[in-house]
């Protein structure tokens, strides 16, 4: 299950449409789903501090082997791992940042704010990896205008900021920029990491492995 936290419905409409690739492989079935009556939008910190027990509303609704939250700030995400302790939980912006360590040196983030920014921060000095991240570039937008393919010129923009800062990884920091992945590749050289499509991967490949354990457990 895949969570959009907010409850723009072009926004689900567009996390749908890139996990859509997905759902060729194995035999999982990939569903995703807004929020109704959330914010249009994690703009704020008291927008995600707001949604984050409607998300876990949401997982308690629907049942599912893993769950992502896919905002970039992971609203609800450590108290979800908590409450739903039989579930994979995968919050999409830790995850994104736990492979760009994976696949570069230093990363980048593409940001939607300067509010967007602050969080950022916050979250890469939460998780101890601030030695790896040369810091987060805004674009002047929001979830719902992030969807738009108008805004590539102001992503590859931000995308060579962080370069120039000595990113040789970038991440998009938005799961609305999605689409933006290929393009940001070919103009800026570099790998782009999107949050949803590398979460998605991560909650198949974990699942996978569940499975395993538990045949091997049961034989």
């Amino acid at each position: 299950m895949v969570i959009n936290p907010n409850s723009s419905d072009c926004v689900t409409e567009a996390i749908d449409r890139e996990v859509e690739p997905f759902r060729r492989y194995g035999d999982f079935t990939i569903d995703v789903c807004g929020t109704p009556g959330a914010p249009p939008g994690v703009s704020y910190q008291t927008d995600a501090d707001v949604i984050g027990p409607m998300v876990q509303a949401t997982m308690a609704r629907e049942k599912a082997s893993a769950y992502i939250i896919a905002c970039f700030s992971d609203p609800g995400l450590l108290g979800a791992r908590e409450k739903f302790d039989d579930a994979i939980v995968i919050g999409c912006g830790e995850n994104a940042i736990f492979q760009a360590m994976t696949d570069g040196d230093q990363f980048g983030i593409i940001s939607l704010s300067i509010f967007s920014t602050r969080r950022q921060r916050r979250k890469v000095r939460m998780m101890g990896v601030a030695g790896r991240y040369v810091g987060s570039r805004g674009i002047d937008s929001n979830a719902v205008e992030a969807t738009s393919p108008e805004l590539l010129d102001r992503m590859v923009r931000a995308g060579r900021e962080l370069v120039d800062l000595g990113a040789d990884i970038v991440v998009t920091g938005c799961a609305s920029m999605s689409h933006f992945r290929e393009p940001l590749e070919d103009r800026l050289s570099i790998p782009v990491i999107d949050p949803v499509g590398s979460a998605v991967s991560a909650a198949i490949g974990r699942c996978i492995l569940k499975r395993r354990h538990g045949r091997a457990s049961a034989s």
